[in-house]
C-alpha cells in the first residue's frame, strides 16, 4: 500500500474544525467534532493493496447533541430526569442527550453520576432498576476525555432502555463507583478497571479480574502493544502478534 493510503490519526482535539485535517472530509450529518481522518477500510500497512478499500477516506467524528423534541417516551424521562436533578441541586449533571441511531445517550459530568444513578433508580417515573453493566472505551483522540465508561441502564416497570456515558482524562482516570446503587456493576466495573485503567473509586474491593495483580498496563487500550509469546506447533513458529502484519 502507498504511503497516502496509510491511516491516519491526527493529535487534535474534537473541537477542531474540519479544516485542520487532511482534504477537509466533512463529518456526517448530524455529527460534530472531528477528531480525526481514517483511511482504508482495515488500517493494513505493509503489504500490497487489491481490494481498493485502501482508498476510502471517513471523517471520525462524534454525534452531535440532539435537539427536542427527542421523539417518543424519549421526552418524557428526559422531562422526569431533569425535574428530578433539579429537586437534587445539580441540574448541570447531565451536560448532553444524544439520539443515535433509535438510542438515547445521556452524558454524565463524573463527579455527579452517583447522584443520577439514584435518579434513575429510584424516581416513579424513570424506575431504571436494572445496569446491564459498565463497558470501558479509549479514544486517544479525544483529547481530556480519553477514557469513556458507557452503563446500559434498562427500566423493567416501563419497558425502556437508556445509555449513560461518563469520561475521564488519561491523566485523571478516576470515575466515581455506582456499586452501591446497581450492585451488579461490582464485577463489571473490576473488569472495566483491568482493562482499560478506569479507577472507579469508591468500589468495594477494585482489583483485576483477569490480569494478574502485577500485570503492566491495561490490554484493551488502543495505545497498549500487541506484544506476543512465540509459538512453535509441529516445528512451525509463529511469531508474535506484534511480529507479523500490522493493523491499526
Amino acid at each position: 500500500m502507498s504511503d497516502e493510503n496509510k491511516t491516519e490519526t491526527t493529535e487534535q482535539g474534537p473541537d477542531e474544525s474540519a479544516a485542520h485535517f487532511p482534504e477537509n472530509v466533512p463529518a456526517p450529518t448530524g455529527e460534530v467534532g472531528q477528531v480525526g481522518v481514517r483511511r482504508g477500510m482495515f488500517g493494513v500497512s505493509g503489504t500490497g493493496d487489491t481490494s481498493g478499500y485502501g482508498g476510502l477516506v471517513k471523517a471520525v467524528a462524534w454525534p452531535g447533541p440532539s435537539e427536542r423534541p427527542y421523539g417518543g417516551w424519549f421526552d418524557e424521562v428526559a422531562d422526569a430526569l431533569e425535574s428530578r436533578l433539579a429537586a437534587d441541586g445539580v441540574s448541570e449533571a447531565v451536560q448532553r442527550v444524544v439520539v443515535h441511531r433509535g438510542e438515547i445517550t445521556f452524558h454524565v459530568a463524573r463527579d455527579h453520576l452517583p447522584v443520577v444513578a439514584r435518579a434513575l433508580r429510584d424516581d416513579a417515573a424513570l424506575r431504571f432498576e436494572f445496569c446491564a453493566g459498565v463497558s470501558g472505551v479509549h479514544y486517544p483522540e479525544d483529547t481530556g476525555r480519553e477514557l469513556h465508561a458507557v452503563y446500559h441502564l434498562l427500566s423493567m416497570t416501563h419497558n425502556r432502555r437508556i445509555r449513560l456515558e461518563v469520561t475521564a482524562p488519561d491523566a485523571d482516570p478516576h470515575i466515581p463507583s455506582i456499586v452501591a446503587t446497581y450492585p451488579t456493576n461490582d464485577w463489571h466495573e473490576r473488569e472495566t478497571y483491568d482493562m482499560f485503567g478506569i479507577v472507579f473509586d469508591g468500589h468495594p474491593a477494585l482489583t483485576r479480574i483477569l490480569m494478574p495483580d502485577d500485570w503492566p498496563g491495561h490490554p484493551q487500550r488502543k495505545d497498549y502493544p500487541l506484544g506476543g509469546i512465540p509459538v512453535e506447533y509441529k516445528g512451525g513458529t509463529i511469531p508474535p502478534p506484534d511480529q507479523r502484519r500490522s493493523y491499526n
